[in-house]
């Protein structure tokens, strides 16, 4: 009951700030003066946050592990004034303070010499900020987590937002969305950052239906609420039109008419999502070119941007994490396919050495510095690695003075079965261009999936029905030979080899809750699951 009448608080403090959010149009002066102001004050504002949302915060997680290391508020704030943000951080860091992503998903307890914390979803929560409504990760990377969002962040982040228009010229062309419906707040969260600058959003398709029933209806009434709110102040609020992954016809017909106009639109989609639309033009002689295509939520691979350049559209990133929301913006003068501004006003980076199998990785490690950020965050492992540069570049956000850019932007997870490990980003190649290549399809054709069977660890090749026959001894002999090939790779897949862990499965790639198609999934296969799976196994 508790819940419920925490949620329903919740909604009714977002019905209620919604239209004064909406009222106030942030302007493009006040949009740069926002960002220059934030990253003159980056300091004080992390000591400001450090003081209040973790020394003046009794249930804070990081006290504990600040005390163990004899670290309190007055060292922070020393090393900071003397040594500056960056180095002070990377000196906690050395000195063993920090957590990781699973920590502060509360996938696993806190254990470190001297502090024993137990697993929670909500500790690292900001106390600071101002809860106007909720959803759910997209769950890339294990189970969904909660996520609080605060309408004084997507007013900061539509600033960056105004920074993109200006740098690709997209204010007069139609821009839509093909995200998924809350729990998922992708899309919400994109209507709210753009309306905020007077550009209103023209269609929001959604790979997911909305829910009235079950376990998500307040979601579904949430949006509803939402989209009628919106339009009853005067705003272009689009209700979400259901267009599954697999069926993408619909997107691409509504490009095309704006192809037609003369004024190509924008779509802010999943990679994925995006190579599909293409693949469809493509094969269906449906003129889309001039679209630029907002991508986000999964690498953006040499193969997936070959399919979307065939199809005359062009490509840009934003970096997001579910913790922080945005954390890179693009470049409009990009020296590499996902080059991004790191966003160094409301996040702080540094780089250390990952072990991570055989290999090791320079692992981005983050810090939250604004107060309406959703989750407080002090040298947090991301999970991702990156190219990391500094170089003026006179874009827009280079102008402003964001000049560390990040690019090659990667997860450093990695498949790890029958003692044999491969990193993440070894197996990009297998996924997205060797399997098209032999077999046929396209890179979000087929998929690696990391299960465990009947107490066994497997690994399956997901392959789409839609290629049609494939031998299943052919496609295995093709995987082994090409991770033979990785350093070291040909003594680590002879335990497959002798493990008999490889398998074939035709079946469509299997989909994050954000409708994200990742080429190495983590699945736990239920008794009846991986009968249904074995099934699958080997259809000619």
């Amino acid at each position: 009951m508790s819940g419920t009448l925490s949620e329903l608080a919740t909604f009714a403090r977002f019905t209620a700030a919604l239209p004064r959010y909406l009222h106030d149009r942030l302007s493009a002066d006040d949009a740069r003066e926002r960002l220059a102001r934030a990253l003159g004050e980056r300091e004080e504002n992390f000591l400001r946050v450090v003081e209040l949302g973790v020394f003046g915060h009794v249930r804070s997680p990081y006290l504990p592990l600040l005390r163990a290391l004899g670290v309190e508020l007055g060292d922070i704030q020393a090393m900071v004034r003397v040594d500056g943000l960056d180095t002070a951080l990377g000196r906690l860091y050395d000195a063993g303070f920090h957590v990781t992503l699973d920590e502060v998903k509360g996938r696993c307890s806190i254990e470190r010499d001297g502090v024993s914390l137990p697993a929670s979803a909500t500790a690292f929560d900001n106390p600071l900020m101002t809860g106007h409504y909720h959803g759910m990760s997209s769950g890339s990377r294990g189970p969904r987590t909660r996520v609080n969002i605060d309408l004084a962040l997507l007013e900061h982040e539509a600033a960056y937002v105004q920074q993109y228009l200006d740098g690709f010229d997209l204010w007069n062309r139609p821009y839509a969305v093909w995200r998924p419906v809350p729990p998922v707040v992708t899309a919400v969260k994109w209507i709210l950052r753009l309306e905020k600058l007077g550009k209103p959003l023209d269609r929001w398709f959604s790979q997911t239906r909305m829910a009235l029933g079950g376990g998500h209806w307040k979601f579904g009434i949430f949006t509803l609420s939402t989209v009628a709110e919106g339009r009853a102040l005067g705003h272009r609020f689009p209700a979400p039109q259901y267009v599954p992954t697999n069926a993408p016809a619909p997107v691409a017909e509504w490009l095309a008419e704006q192809t037609r106009r003369r004024a190509p639109a924008v779509l802010d989609t999943m990679v994925s999502s995006a190579v599909r639309v293409c693949a469809y033009a493509n094969e269906h002689a449906i003129d889309i070119a001039g679209t630029l295509f907002r991508l986000g939520g999964e690498p953006l691979t040499s193969a997936k941007a070959a399919i979307i350049r065939d199809a005359g559209c062009r490509t840009t990133c934003f970096y997001s994490i579910t913790e922080m929301s945005f954390v890179g913006a693009p470049c409009a003068t990009p020296d590499a396919l996902d080059d991004v501004h790191l966003l160094t006003d409301k996040v702080a980076v540094i780089v250390r050495p990952k072990p991570v199998g055989a290999s090791s990785v320079d692992a981005l490690i983050y810090t939250t510095l604004l107060p309406s950020s959703p989750k407080l965050l002090i040298n947090v492992e991301s999970g991702d690695f990156a190219t990391v540069s500094t170089r003026a570049c006179g874009c827009p956000m280079g102008r402003l003075g964001f000049t560390q850019h990040l690019s090659e932007i990667r997860s450093y997870e990695k498949l790890t079965s029958e003692g044999v490990t491969f990193l993440g980003t070894e197996l990009l190649r297998l996924v997205e261009e060797v399997l098209p290549r032999s077999f046929g399809g396209a890179p979000t054709d087929y998929q690696l999936v990391e299960a465990e069977e009947g107490g066994l660890s497997r690994i399956y090749i997901v392959a789409s029905p839609s290629l049609g026959p494939l031998d299943e001894s052919t496609v295995l002999r093709r995987v082994l030979e090409t991770l033979d090939a990785v350093p070291g790779g040909s003594v680590m897949t002879e335990h497959w080899r002798q493990g008999d862990t490889l398998k074939l499965v035709r079946r469509a790639p299997y989909q994050t809750a954000s409708a994200k198609v990742l080429p190495l999934h983590f699945q736990r296969l239920t008794a009846d699951h991986s009968t249904r799976v074995r099934d699958r196994v080997g259809t000619r």
